[in-house]
C-alpha cells in the first residue's frame, strides 16, 4: 500500500514526444509534494535502455545539463539520456534537504528523508517504468553537491558518476570521500569543478582532491577541473560539458589522436582494441552500443596500415551482422582471402560483395576491380 502513497501526479498520462515535463510528485517519504523536471529524448524507445542523470537544484542546474546531453548526444559523445531534475529554489529548501549536523556531518532528519525519497521513492519508481540503463549520474551545486556523497557510503552506490560543483562540505568529508572511494569496489565517475575564486571551503576541496589524486585504483576515474575566470555563481555554467567529456570518453567515436597514439601503437592484435572498447562500453553504462562505422573504419585502416591480417576476419563477421545488407563485411573479407593466398574463396567473396549495397568509401567499382584483378591473376 505505501507504494501507493506516492504517485507522479499525471505522469501516466506522460507524453514522451514532449521531451521536458514538469510534474509534482507527492512523496511519502519527505510527506510532502515536490516539484520534479523530466527530460525524454525525442526518440525514446521501449527497445533501449538510457542513463539517468539525477539533477539536483532543477532551477539552476536541469536546463544546463539537459542543452549540453542533448548536443552530446546528438554528435554520438555520449549515449541519450533520461534527465530527472529536483526543484529545491522555493523558501531556499535546498538547504532544508541537503543540511547536515555540524558535529557528525551526517544528514539532519529532514536530509535523511529526502536521501531516503530519492533513493527509494523516485530512482525506484523511473526504474520500474522506463528503461533505466545501470548507469547512473548525481549532479549537484554547492551544499547540493555535497549531498550526493552520502550515496557513497552505501554498501554499493547507488550512482557511477558524481559531479560535484563547487561543493559546500560537510564536517570531514575532505577526508572521508577519499577514504570511501579507496574502498569502494565498484567503477566510480567522480568530477569536482571548482573556480579559482576564494570560497570558505576552497582549501578543503584542494585537500580533498589531493588526497583523491594519489589514490591508485583502476575503477576510480577522478577528475578535478578548475577554472580561473568562474565565480561561486558562474561556476554552475561552466565544465558540465567537461565532465561529459571526462566520463563519457570511452562513449566517443575513434578521434585521429586515439588512432594514431593508441592503436597503432598497441602491441595487441588491432580487433582487440575494438573489441575491448565495446565491452567496456557495455559493462560501465549496462547497454550494448551497436558499432559506429567510424570506428569500423578505424580498425579497418589500423590492419592495412600494422598488416595485421588476421584482425580482417572477426572484423568482416561483425560489419556482416552490424550492417548487413551492405558490402562491407564480404569485402573484407575477400581481402583477409585475397592476402592470405586463397584466390579461389577471394573471388566468390567479392562477387557477393559486388551484389551488396555500396558503403563508405566502399563501391561496386571497387568490388568488380578486385574480381577483374582475380580473373587476370589466376583465369577465373
Amino acid at each position: 500500500m505505501k507504494r501507493c502513497l506516492f504517485l507522479l501526479i499525471g505522469l501516466l498520462c506522460f507524453n514522451l514526444g514532449a521531451q521536458v515535463k514538469k510534474e509534482i510528485f507527492e512523496s511519502f517519504k519527505l510527506q510532502e509534494r515536490r516539484g520534479v523536471s523530466y527530460y525524454f529524448p525525442e526518440d525514446y524507445s521501449d527497445e533501449k535502455k538510457y542513463p539517468l542523470i539525477l539533477v539536483l537544484d532543477a532551477e539552476y542546474l536541469f536546463d544546463i545539463v539537459v542543452a549540453n546531453a542533448k548536443f552530446y548526444s546528438k554528435h554520438h559523445r555520449m549515449p541519450q539520456a533520461i534527465i530527472v531534475g529536483i526543484d529545491q529554489a522555493e523558501d531556499d529548501i535546498r538547504w532544508e534537504d541537503c543540511d547536515f549536523e555540524q558535529t557528525t556531518g551526517l544528514p539532519t532528519e529532514k536530509g535523511t528523508q529526502f536521501y531516503e525519497f530519492l533513493g527509494t521513492e523516485l530512482i525506484p519508481y523511473l526504474e520500474t517504468n522506463y528503461n533505466i540503463a545501470p548507469f547512473k549520474m548525481f549532479a549537484g551545486y554547492d551544499i547540493t553537491a555535497n549531498f550526493g556523497n552520502y550515496f557513497l557510503f552505501k554498501d554499493k552506490s547507488l550512482f557511477n558518476s558524481y559531479l560535484s560543483i563547487s561543493p559546500v562540505l560537510a564536517t570531514e568529508m575532505e577526508s572521508r570521500v577519499p577514504s570511501r572511494l579507496s574502498d569502494l569496489n565498484q567503477e566510480i565517475f567522480y568530477n569536482i569543478i571548482l573556480e579559482k575564486e576564494k570560497t570558505e571551503d576552497r582549501q578543503r576541496i584542494l585537500q580533498m582532491n589531493n588526497a583523491i589524486k594519489s589514490i591508485d585504483k583502476e575503477t576510480l576515474h577522478y577528475f578535478f577541473d578548475e577554472y580561473n575566470d568562474a565565480d561561486h555563481v558562474s561556476i554552475a555554467a561552466y565544465g558540465i560539458s567537461k565532465a561529459f567529456d571526462n566520463v563519457f570518453k570511452i562513449f566517443r567515436p575513434i578521434s585521429p589522436k586515439e588512432y594514431k597514439t593508441e592503436i597503432l601503437t598497441s602491441d595487441e592484435p588491432v580487433f582487440k582494441y575494438l573489441e575491448d572498447r565495446y565491452n567496456m562500453i557495455e559493462n560501465l553504462l549496462g547497454f550494448k552500443k551497436p558499432v559506429e562505422l567510424n570506428d569500423i573504419m578505424a580498425i579497418y585502416a589500423a590492419c592495412l596500415k600494422k598488416e595485421d591480417i588476421e584482425s580482417l576476419k572477426p572484423l568482416a563477421e561483425l560489419c556482416k551482422k552490424q550492417f548487413p545488407d551492405t558490402m562491407l563485411g564480404f569485402y573484407f573479407e575477400g581481402e583477409y582471402y585475397e592476402e592470405l593466398g586463397e584466390p579461389k574463396k577471394a573471388f566468390k567473396t567479392f562477387e557477393k560483395a559486388f551484389q551488396m549495397e555500396e558503403i563508405d568509401f566502399l563501391t561496386k567499382d571497387m568490388a568488380l576491380e578486385k574480381i577483374d584483378a582475380l580473373k587476370a591473376d589466376f583465369g577465373y
